[in-house]
């Protein structure tokens, strides 16, 4: 059975499922964030949804908030059977939810209960959870509260950034999409299973504020911190009266007896820091300035701090 799809998506990691959407021509219109001011120039910059739909000759709409009763009807006039939600950036009221025949589906990227809300990646590393991955859900009026309908599963490796995690479950959720479209045309619903109560978690917005490293924090901590929080916000600190960007480290399980902050050693196979437990060795960072370079290159253009 041919379907009459509504997607809403905004950033890079919608792109993926508005693919599997539209793999048959069904998607019959996109919904995405107003154009925004970007870059040093301040110019009004696309969505990558928005940039994807144009090459796809789909309609674009592009309303603030669906608060007006124009901005429903306007969704209502496309007769949808399904609206399909990836990180759109709205939250969708009871109605508009119940416009579409089959209600509203939504990809999220983590094992729901756990890590509802706006950074369900970063907070599953920064966490330190082995495991993360994707569910389809049918969307209801509380936040990521709806019965799940499929999910996928995927390991956190000690390697896992928040940029390299954020595109693997970008493809698991096209592939959760898929299986769910599959389902449908085939004439059967996904079985809705509701989400337990015990386990809920949530994962509140990235602040710029918590890239601040304390070196008074465990060194795990901070390392699992430098991890998530790449590509964005990027971890920083005082290092040798140096502010830095710390885009890779490693946790090492010391016993040193040092304040915290303090440089443990230095050479070019890394940069430790005395942490509040263990010490942080520094594999690649970035000058006021600079771009990322690896330790190594850091201590080429400035002297060896010496041990605390």
């Amino acid at each position: 059975m041919a379907l009459r799809i509504v997607f809403a998506g905004t950033p890079v990691f919608a792109l993926p499922s508005l693919r599997a959407a539209a793999e048959r021509g069904e998607v019959v219109a996109v919904y995405t964030q107003p154009d925004r001011p970007s870059g040093r120039g301040r110019q009004l910059t696309m969505t990558p949804v928005k940039v994807e739909a144009i090459a796809r000759a789909l309609p674009v709409y592009q309303p603030e908030n669906f608060k007006s009763r124009q901005a429903r009807e306007q969704l209502q006039a496309l007769a949808p059977d399904l609206m399909i939600v990836v990180a759109y950036g709205l939250i969708l009221p009871p109605s508009v939810l119940a416009i579409p025949k089959l209600g509203c589906w939504n990809v999220h990227a983590s094992l729901l209960p756990r890590w509802r809300g706006a950074a369900p990646i970063q907070r599953a590393i920064e966490a330190g959870d082995s495991h993360s991955g994707v569910c389809l859900m049918q969307m209801e009026k509380g936040l990521d509260t709806g019965p799940v309908l499929l999910s996928l599963e995927t390991p956190i490796s000690a390697q896992d950034t928040g940029g390299s995690l954020h595109d693997r479950l970008a493809l698991l959720g096209a592939e959760v999409l898929g299986d769910g479209l599959k389902l449908l045309r085939a004439g059967m619903r996904p079985m809705a299973r509701p989400q337990p109560a015990e386990g809920v978690t949530y994962a509140r917005k990235l602040d710029k504020a918590e890239a601040q490293l304390d070196w008074a924090q465990p060194a795990e901590v901070l390392a699992r911190r430098v991890r998530a929080f790449h590509p964005w916000p990027i971890c920083e600190a005082m290092v040798a009266g140096e502010r830095l960007r710390i885009h890779a480290a490693q946790a090492l399980p010391l016993e040193h007896g040092h304040t915290p902050g303090a440089v443990l050693m230095a050479g070019k196979t890394g940069l430790d820091i005395a942490c509040g437990r263990g010490a942080l060795r520094l594999l690649q960072v970035q000058r006021d300035g600079g771009r990322p370079i690896a330790i190594a290159d850091y201590f080429n253009a400035r002297p060896t701090p010496r041990p605390s």
